[in-house]
């Protein structure tokens, strides 16, 4: 078996870079560590493919407080990432995310703002007729209100990131290897390694799973289940002469979002249920933008009556089935393999949170900086999810 590692992490995308970047930092942290990372461009991983959201309108508590904890960190990302002779700077485009509310959804629009203003969100519900008046270019028949960021809401570029987590994690020591994990070496409760593609294996201390939509098959590798599996959302991008120009990233009752982007547009929505199963191809599904995602936009902002669609891209999210929350921490009969996986389309935001989470555990045995344990691997095998309640309802 070739060099020892102390931490291998298999992935190295937006969680595997953040991993990678905060185990590095970390003073009291004196190991060596290898990023296993198959798509080196990053062409097929989510992270790069993903439309960069940043938000903290959700309803459980740990999820907002990951993406408080997210949004500081890209605000200090120029001096956090930046590396000697290589410079880093995230734009953010902090424009907000509005959501729609349904007077049937009042309810939980009120008590989940509550929860995200206690924990530091900047976001207020604005009723159907001050909208109106403050976007007059979206019609709100139908709604009560619309819940909106006052600040630290909008978006970043993706693969810009994961390039800054790695240029400074490798800057800081950390070992990017561009080949495959196609199996893992288990001893009992323990993963002494993993087996490459391109041949051989490489010893290892602990193990990360951060492979994204890949990290199910990562998981059985070691014998070990993980409901983790990839479902495919779809973004399109539509110009439009007369449209509203640059806007917070809106989402109507039924989930389908639209914000300005570049020139143009993008939108998208997410599939119905009977319609969402796991998947590994990138196939582009009009229909559901002629059946669903146009007429939607249509309806709410006029304007959108009058559009070009010019193309469209696909991606897939690590999607966790049980509530659709992450899975992070160690395996509880397997303790130095760890899970930062199913993060459902939330990862990028999430991955200052889930980086520092995990090199925080394997560093001190503990979480420090937020307390994640209710997101460990316990539930998946308990089935007992996590109560999430949006209020954004599927079509």
């Amino acid at each position: 078996m070739a060099r020892a590692w102390d931490v291998a992490i298999v992935g190295g995308g937006a969680i595997g870079g953040a991993v990678a970047y905060f185990l590095a930092s970390d003073p009291d942290f004196d190991g060596s560590v290898l990023v296993v990372e198959k798509d080196p461009t990053y062409e097929f991983a989510s992270c790069a493919r993903s439309n960069g959201a940043i938000r903290q309108q959700f309803s459980l508590p740990e999820n907002i407080r990951m993406c408080l904890f997210g949004l500081q960190f890209y605000r200090e990302a120029a001096e956090r990432l930046s590396a000697p002779g290589e410079p880093f700077s995230l734009p953010f485009t902090e424009r907000g995310y509005l959501f729609l509310v349904a007077p049937s959804r009042m309810t939980v629009a009120a008590r989940n703002n509550a929860l995200q203003c206690s924990l530091g969100a900047g976001i207020e519900i604005v009723p159907a007729a001050a909208l109106a008046r403050r976007f007059p270019w979206l019609d709100v028949a139908g709604i009560a209100a619309g819940s909106l960021s006052i600040r630290g809401e909008g978006w970043i570029d993706p693969n810009t990131l994961v390039q800054g987590y790695r240029h400074k994690a490798r800057a800081l020591g950390v070992t990017y290897l561009a080949d495959e994990v196609v199996g893992l070496v288990r001893a009992g409760d323990r993963i002494t390694g993993v087996r490459l593609r391109g041949g051989g294996e490489v010893a290892a201390g602990a193990v990360v799973n951060a492979a994204g939509y890949h990290a199910g098959r990562v998981a059985a590798m070691a014998g070990l289940a993980l409901d983790v599996e990839p479902r495919k959302r779809i973004v399109y991008v539509f110009d439009c002469r007369d449209g509203p120009g640059p806007m917070p990233q809106t989402f109507d009752t039924n989930g389908v979002y639209v914000r300005h982007e570049g020139d143009g547009y993008i939108c998208g929505v997410s599939p119905p249920m009977d319609r969402d199963r796991a998947c590994w191809d990138f196939g582009i599904e009009y229909d559901l933008f002629e059946d669903v995602v146009w007429p939607t936009l249509a309806r709410r902002i006029p304007a959108f009556e009058a559009i070009k669609l010019k193309s469209a891209w696909a991606c897939h999210y690590d999607y966790h089935p049980l509530d659709e929350n992450a899975v992070i921490g160690p395996h509880p009969a397997v303790g130095n393999f760890y899970f930062a996986n199913g993060f459902s389309g939330h990862g990028v935001q999430q991955s200052p949170a889930a980086g520092r989470a995990i090199a925080e555990l394997l560093t001190h045995g503990e979480f420090r900086t937020l307390d994640l344990t209710r997101l460990g691997y316990a539930r998946t095998v308990s089935r007992e999810a996590l109560r999430v309640e949006e209020v954004v309802e599927a079509f």
